[in-house]
This record gives C-alpha cells, sequence and structure tokens, in this order.
C-alpha cells in the first residue's frame, strides 16, 4: 500500500476526532509501535502491565519478530517509530537483539529500545547504535522499588547514570515515569531534573497510574489526572503552556509539547494550532518515511520552505518571535537551546476501556494477527502472549512455538531473577 494510501486510511479512522493540528493522518501513519521481543522482566513494579504469566513466557523466535516488524511496514510504512520493548528487551540476548534492531533499522522504521536500563551497558548501547537504533528510553520511577532509591529525588543518581551510559551516542534520550498517588507530589522535582539534563534528554514521557495488569496497586486518585500533571509542568515553567497546539490521537489519551530550553527555561516551539495546520497542510510531503534520518528531515523541511515564498515572511516573523521570546536567557546561555519534549499517556484501566479511545489509538502493539491498541492489549494480554505459533525460521523450515514450558510455574520477577541468564557483554 502506498503512503499516501495508508495516511488516507488514518485519518479516516480519526475523522471522529479530527482536527487541521492533528498531526496522525496528515504527517504521520500512526504515533509508535510495539514490538515485544520477551515477556521477561527483572524487576517486580508495584504497576506492572504484564501478565503473571509473562515470566514463565519463552521468548517468540526472531523470525518472528522480523515478521513482525516487516507488518509494522505493511500496515504503517517506513519512518515509523518502533519500540523495541517487553518485559525488559536487555533480558534477550544480546547478539538478537543487535540482530532485531539492526533488521528494523534495515527496512526504513526508527527502533526505540525501551528498558528498566539495569542491562543496558555503554557497551550495549554503543552496539546498538551501530546497528541502527535512534533512541533510548528508559524507565525509572518509584514504583520498580530498586534497593535503596525510596524517592525520586534518590533516583536522579540513577537517572544521571543513565545519561551517562548514553552521552554521545547519537541517541535521542527519553525516560519514562510512571505519575502515581505517592509520588506525584515529587514531580516538579523530576521535572526539573529533566530540564536540567536537557542537553541530553530529548523526551520526557509521563504514564499517569492505570490498572492495567499484573501489580499491587490499581487505579488512580482524583489528583492524577491529565490536568493536574499539566498544571504542574507549567508550574516548573513559570507560564501557562498551550498544550492543543499540536494534536497527537485523541486528547484524552495524548497530550504532546515540544519545547525549548534555554538558561535552564522552558519556552513552547510553537503556540499557534492555526499555523500547525496550516504547516501540516502545506508541507505534507515532509513525512519521515522518505528520509534516512532526523537530521535530513530539518534540512529537506528548510528547502521546502525556501521554495515556498508565501511561507518566508512566517517563517521570519517566527524566528523574530522566537528570538524575542527567549529574550535575554538566549543570550546567557551564549544561544545553547535544547528541545525537550514533554508526553502524557492517560493509559486506560483493563476495565474500564472506552471504545471511541481505542478505535483512535496512536500507540499501537504488533501482534502474531496484527497490530492492536496497546490499552486493549494490556487488558487481555493472555490472549496474545500464550498463543501457540507457527513460524517459519531463518532456514525456511517450519517450527512450533508453544509460549508456556510442559511445566510452567508463575513467579514473580525480582531485581536479580534472570540477571545470570543475561549475554552480559
Amino acid at each position: 500500500m502506498q503512503r499516501a494510501d495508508i495516511l488516507k486510511n488514518t485519518l479516516s479512522r480519526m475523522q471522529h476526532i479530527d482536527a487541521p493540528n492533528q498531526i496522525l493522518g496528515r504527517s504521520q501513519t500512526i504515533g509508535c509501535v510495539a514490538v515485544e521481543i520477551t515477556q521477561r522482566c527483572n524487576l517486580d513494579c508495584s504497576l506492572c502491565y504484564l501478565s503473571d504469566h509473562s515470566q514463565s513466557v519463552k521468548d517468540i523466535p526472531i523470525a518472528e519478530v522480523y515478521r513482525r516488524l516487516d507488518q509494522v511496514v505493511e500496515h504503517y510504512g517506513t519512518g515509523v517509530n518502533v519500540q523495541i520493548t517487553g518485559g525488559d528487551p536487555t533480558l534477550r540476548k544480546h547478539k538478537e537483539l543487535i540482530k532485531i534492531v539492526a533488521y528494523a533499522a534495515s527496512i526504513g522504521l526508527y527502533p526505540a529500545l525501551f528498558t528498566n536500563g539495569i542491562a543496558a551497558t555503554r557497551s550495549l548501547l554503543e552496539k546498538l547504535a551501530n546497528a541502527g537504533l535512534k533512541d533510548i528510553a528508559f524507565h525509572v520511577d518509584s514504583t520498580q522499588k530498586r534497593t535503596g532509591f525510596d524517592t525520586e529525588k534518590q533516583l536522579n543518581e540513577i537517572r544521571a547514570e543513565y545519561i551517562e551510559r548514553a552521552r554521545g551516542l547519537g541517541l535521542m534520550v527519553i525516560f519514562n515515569t510512571t505519575i502515581h498517588t505517592d509520588n506525584f507530589h515529587e514531580l516538579p522535582e523530576i521535572l526539573t531534573f529533566f530540564r536540567d539534563n536537557a542537553d541530553v534528554i530529548g523526551l520526557a514521557s509521563f504514564n499517569l497510574q492505570a490498572d492495567t495488569g499484573r501489580g499491587e496497586w490499581g487505579s488512580r486518585e482524583e489528583i492524577i489526572s491529565h490536568e493536574t500533571v499539566k498544571r504542574t509542568i507549567e508550574k516548573v515553567a513559570g507560564k501557562n503552556l498551550p498544550w492543543d497546539a499540536v494534536r497527537v490521537g485523541h486528547s484524552e489519551c495524548h497530550s504532546y509539547l515540544p519545547t525549548l530550553v534555554a538558561n535552564k527555561n522552558i519556552f513552547p516551539v510553537v503556540e499557534d494550532k492555526k499555523l500547525v495546520g496550516e504547516f501540516l497542510r502545506d508541507f505534507s510531503e515532509l513525512t519521515t518515511g522518505k528520509f534516512k534520518n532526523r537530521r535530513e528531515l530539518v534540512k529537506s523541511a528548510l528547502k521546502a520552505v525556501l521554495k515556498k515564498p508565501d511561507w518566508w515572511v512566517r517563517a521570519l516573523q517566527y524566528a523574530i518571535y522566537q528570538s524575542n521570546n527567549l529574550g535575554k536567557h538566549l543570550f546567557i546561555a551564549k544561544g545553547d537551546v535544547q528541545k525537550l519534549t514533554f508526553f502524557i499517556q492517560n493509559f486506560m484501566d483493563a476495565d474500564g476501556l472506552n471504545q471511541d479511545r481505542v478505535h483512535a489509538c496512536s500507540f499501537m502493539v504488533m501482534t502474531a494477527d496484527g497490530p492492536v491498541s496497546m490499552c486493549e492489549h494490556n487488558a487481555n494480554r493472555d490472549d496474545y502472549i500464550l498463543k501457540p505459533l507457527t513460524v517459519q525460521n531463518e532456514k525456511g523450515q517450519t517450527e512450533f512455538y508453544e509460549p508456556l514450558p510442559a511445566k510452567k510455574a508463575r513467579s514473580k520477577c525480582s531485581s536479580t531473577q534472570l540477571l545470570d541468564t543475561v549475554e552480559i557483554d
């Protein structure tokens, strides 16, 4: 299917919530697609999206992983952000993990590794970057019960260590943080850390507490909401922020805010949603599927603007506005401006799925039978991970994959369990 047809299908799916500044269906065919390469994990989190069976489920064959990556391209085209995830994907043999990332990059996808970071060594990240990894997403928060780290402030020590592991590798560094009842009051501390390290961190994603699967905690209290998290970010920024300027998917599911950081001050990249809509209308050809990397995309965007005189004045006005907006902070920072995007994900409880939101989902999981909404997948995880498969291996031979061993045993994860099975560099 041609990319134009895929975009048309996406836009049709989004019609009931469509807006001119909606990215999906205009510049992106989908927000992202997760490909789970293992169900195993080396933490036992208070909030967990895995199944009680996950720890016993055998890793799906690498040939099946390749097939699911091919399915991402078939359904959504090239240039799609694909999450290599799990469980924790670093518990898979590292040679296989590197092959998986390399394959994803080779077929035109943007692979990101989603991990708690425990086994994501500098050596491994170097190899993955060389294989084509684009983003590294570290999940660190107080739901993980890491020994000796009781608060989010204390966990900044781990976050800082992970930043150094990834520094200089050409990877966009993402931090995923679960916002729950017990750490909401620490959100300003977390935000300040991300702001102060925006020279390396490119995106801060906040996942609101939800009862999605296994775990000790259930649904969140009223203090945790889309609005309360937005207001807290604004408090740290010291200003109101244009959360509706750019739309990605359903407004009840996601909020996306690209910002600039200069002299430890936060400024929105764009505030005018009409301008965003007109840009998407006039530059629909600027889709990542056509480019090898984001740098090439930016260069192409500049060239495209130069070819459209109607946008010259707008581009100049925007540059002047941002220069005045950043003002003295741009001078004090000696022109050193970083980009930091805030992303809020409002996952649904497993027993409270809204089919309108599921239908408009921008965050899919590629299963053996095709793409499924992440919230729907988490609500019915066993239906997908316990399904036996017939797989064609790399030699063209037929293999039968049985997820659970003959004598399965349910067991919880621990911070030390399974580490002896990891192929350490």
